[in-house]
C-alpha cells in the first residue's frame, strides 16, 4: 500500500511540474473550465429558482389532488334479442351532489402515508349582491383548521381576520373592489335555489390570481351545505402530497382506493408542466454543450503538452517509468484542471447568485445548494479525466528511443 501511494505521489508531483512549466496554458484552460462551471451552476440555480417560484405561485392557491364524485351517465335500456339499436344521446348534465360516505373516505385517506393533508370541501355557484351590484361567485365551505393545511389562507389575508362561521365570510380583493365593500360590510348570497342569506365580511384575501380573487367566497362548512341544499354533504376532498411531481401517480392510486374521480394539479395544469419540462430540457442541453466544450479545451491543451514534452516523456520511460505511470500523470493533469476550475467557477457562480438576489429585479429568489456545487465539482473533475484519456494514452504509447530523439 505504501509503495502504491509513493508511486502516486511521484506521478502527482510530475503532473504538477508539467503544469508549472506551461503556466500560461494551464491558466487559460483553468479559466475556461471556471467559466464553464460558473455558467452551469448559475443557469441551473436560475432555472430551479424560476420553476420553484412558478410552482409555489400555482400550488399555493390550489390542492395537489382533488377527489370528486364520478360523472353521472345515461342509462341505456338494452335492445331486445335479434334487433339492432341505434342510440343518439347527449352527455348527461352534472348536478351538484355530495360524495357518498365521505366521512369514511376522509378517515381512510388520513391514514394514507403518501398524503400530507386531507380537507373536505363543499363548493357551488351563487350570486353575491350589494345594492344594484351583482357578481357570480363560487362558495367554498370548509373547516379552517383542515383547509389551512391545503391553502395557508392566513398568509394571503390583506384585511380583517381569518374567521368563518356565524354568518362571517372571507372574500377576494377583486370581488370586494367590484362590489365596493370592505371588512364589516354586509353582503347577500343567493344560490338560485330559494336559498339566500345576508353575511358579514370578516376578512379580505388576495391569492394573486385574478379569477380566484374575483370569485371565491370562503365560509363555514355547515353554512355552505345549507345554502347549496347539501345538508351534511361535501362535493370535493382536497389533498396535498409530499412530492408534488408524483401527484399524478398518487392520484391514480387514491382514485382506485376510493372509487372517486381523482384530478391532480399536473393534469389540470398541462401547459405549466410542458413549460417546466421545456425549461429542464434547455438546462440539460446547456450543461451538456458546456461540458463538451470544456472537455475539448482540456483535451487540446493536453495534446499540445504531449507534443511539447515528448523528450521528457521519453526520458521518464527510459528511466523505468511504466506506460501506466505516464498514463496517470496526464490523467492527474486533467483532474487538476477540472477540480481547480470547478472550485473557482463555483465561487464565481455563488457570487453571481448573491448579486442577483441582492440587486436583481426581485421577482424571485435563486436558491443555491451545496449539492449543486458538489455536483458541478464532480462533473468538471470527471470531464477533465475523460478529456485527458486520449492525450494520456498517446503519451503512454510513445516509444522511449524515438521520444528522446524528438526535437
Amino acid at each position: 500500500m505504501k509503495k502504491l501511494l509513493g508511486r502516486l505521489w511521484i506521478e502527482w508531483k510530475i503532473a504538477i511540474s508539467f503544469l508549472r512549466e506551461g503556466r500560461m496554458q494551464s491558466l487559460m484552460i483553468t479559466v475556461g473550465v471556471a467559466v464553464g462551471v460558473s455558467v452551469i451552476v448559475f443557469i441551473s440555480a436560475l432555472i430551479q429558482g424560476l420553476q420553484s417560484n412558478i410552482i409555489e405561485r400555482t400550488l399555493g392557491t390550489q390542492a395537489h389532488i382533488r377527489l370528486l364524485s364520478p360523472d353521472e351517465v345515461n342509462q341505456v335500456i338494452p335492445a331486445p334479442a335479434g334487433t339492432v339499436q341505434l342510440v343518439l344521446e347527449d352527455k348527461r348534465a352534472q348536478r351538484l351532489r355530495s360524495i357518498n360516505n365521505w366521512q369514511e373516505v376522509v378517515t381512510t385517506l388520513d391514514h394514507v402515508p403518501l398524503l400530507t393533508a386531507v380537507s373536505p370541501v363543499v363548493s357551488g355557484p351563487a350570486f353575491a349582491q350589494r345594492g344594484e351590484a351583482q357578481e357570480s361567485v363560487a362558495l367554498v365551505g370548509m373547516d379552517p383548521e383542515c383547509y389551512q393545511k391545503i391553502i395557508p389562507l392566513k398568509e394571503y389575508m390583506i384585511s380583517g381576520q381569518l374567521r368563518v362561521g356565524a354568518d362571517d365570510v372571507l372574500i377576494g380583493s377583486q370581488l370586494a373592489k367590484d362590489l365596493g365593500v370592505q371588512v364589516g360590510s354586509k353582503l347577500r348570497l343567493d344560490t338560485g335555489q330559494d336559498n339566500s342569506t345576508v353575511v358579514n365580511i370578516a376578512g379580505i384575501f388576495e391569492l394573486g390570481v385574478r379569477e380566484l380573487d374575483s370569485r371565491y367566497v370562503y365560509m363555514d362548512l355547515k353554512q355552505a351545505q345549507s345554502l347549496l341544499s347539501l345538508p351534511g354533504g361535501i362535493t370535493v376532498i382536497d389533498l396535498t402530497v409530499e412530492d408534488i411531481f408524483e401527484a399524478e401517480n398518487i392520484a391514480t392510486q387514491v382514485g382506485r382506493l376510493t372509487s372517486l374521480q381523482a384530478e391532480s394539479w399536473i393534469k389540470t395544469n398541462g401547459q405549466l408542466m410542458n413549460a417546466i419540462s421545456a425549461q429542464s430540457l434547455s438546462t440539460n442541453m446547456i450543461i451538456i454543450f458546456v461540458a463538451i466544450s470544456v472537455a475539448f479545451g482540456i483535451a487540446s491543451v493536453l495534446s499540445v503538452s504531449v507534443v511539447q514534452r515528448t523528450r521528457e516523456i521519453g526520458i521518464l520511460r527510459a528511466t523505468g517509468a511504466t506506460q501506466r505511470q505516464i498514463l496517470r500523470v496526464f490523467l492527474f493533469q486533467g483532474a487538476i484542471f477540472g477540480l481547480l476550475g470547478s472550485i473557482i467557477g463555483s465561487a464565481v457562480s455563488y457570487l453571481l447568485v448573491w448579486i442577483f438576489n441582492e440587486f436583481g429585479p426581485g421577482l424571485f429568489y435563486i436558491p443555491i445548494s451545496i449539492n449543486l456545487l458538489l455536483l458541478a465539482l464532480l462533473l468538471a473533475t470527471l470531464t477533465g479525466v475523460v478529456a485527458a484519456a486520449i492525450p494520456s494514452r498517446r503519451a503512454a504509447a510513445l516509444d522511449p528511443v524515438e521520444a528522446i530523439r524528438h526535437v
